[in-house]
């Protein structure tokens, strides 16, 4: 199985590339507008880019979907509830996706946004049980996320702390947590670490806000902490889920040079030519 965190530390924004190395093939969660890398590490990798999903409309950076389906061909899918004005198939709660051995269940955790969602991991090659959850900005290491970016604050809270109780807290202590935010985001409270991943179990039992008792005293600190807002969300959002614009297939070309490449081709196959024929220049020397 292939899996890879890509985090950007001028947002404190994290994205995935995931996959089945056997049957090249790979989908990549919640793209930064700089879509090179996904495209490099897709060629190295030797698999190809097939689906992009959105955990949600995200309000404090530009996403790569649209430029990266244009370079890939690959299918947008984000839940149903975000309503967006670009090609994409929408998926529901509980909705599983196969990339060979990989499956993707999607966990409708409405809070943050309506719309969103967080994906459960599963190996079928070492068992049938999720191994890692990717909770974009719904569960964080040591916090969880603002609930006043699309609905009324309190109902966003409240929509959180059933989000959390009712769906990621259900799933088994050992699950790894893999956020969409890390420490210094504005998605998230003053408690999120700069740690680039916990458990499930870590997080219940040592992340503040996940011992709180009841849900009003829950939604009652959310509120008091919350800090101010992404400059621009608003605007951020609606370009988000807007129509895709010309130019957002500018990656393509480049993408020409990323295409899957096996071990003895392109960049692999050049990189041990180039050392097979430094050793040959050695021993000559040597003799």
């Amino acid at each position: 199985m292939i899996f890879r965190q890509i985090t950007h530390d001028d947002l404190g924004c994290a994205s995935y590339l995931v996959g089945d190395e056997k049957a090249a093939v790979a989908a990549v969660v919640d793209p930064r507008f700089e879509v090179d890398e996904y495209l490099e590490l897709a060629r190295y990798m030797a698999v190809s880019i097939e689906a992009i999903f959105e955990t949600h409309n995200h309000a404090d950076h530009v996403s790569g979907h649209g430029r990266l389906a244009a370079a890939t061909g690959a299918t947008i899918r984000i839940h149903g509830a975000a309503a967006p004005e670009y090609p994409h198939e929408p998926f529901e709660d509980g909705d599983e996706f196969r990339f060979g051995a990989l499956t993707i269940r999607a966990l409708h955790t409405p809070g943050h946004r309506p719309e969103h969602t967080a994906f459960a991991l599963i190996d079928t090659r070492r068992g049938d049980r999720a191994w890692a959850v990717l909770t974009g900005d719904s569960l964080f290491v040591g916090d969880v996320a603002r609930p006043d970016l699309a609905i009324d604050q309190s109902d966003g809270a409240r929509a959180i702390y059933r989000s959390l109780r009712d769906t990621l807290l259900e799933l088994p202590a050992d699950v790894e947590i893999w956020p969409g935010h890390l420490g210094g985001s504005m998605c998230g409270g003053p408690g999120m670490d700069m740690k680039v991943s916990s458990t499930i179990g870590f997080e219940r039992a040592h992340n503040a806000a996940l011992t709180i008792g009841s849900e009003d005293a829950f939604v009652a600190q959310a509120l008091a902490k919350l800090g101010p807002q992404p400059p621009n969300f608003e605007a951020i959002v609606e370009l988000n889920r807007g129509p895709l614009r010309p130019g957002m297939g500018a990656a393509r070309a480049r993408a020409r040079a990323f295409r899957p490449a096996r071990c003895g081709t392109g960049l692999i196959g050049r990189l041990s030519r180039s050392a097979a024929a430094a050793r040959r220049r050695s021993a000559g020397r040597g003799r």
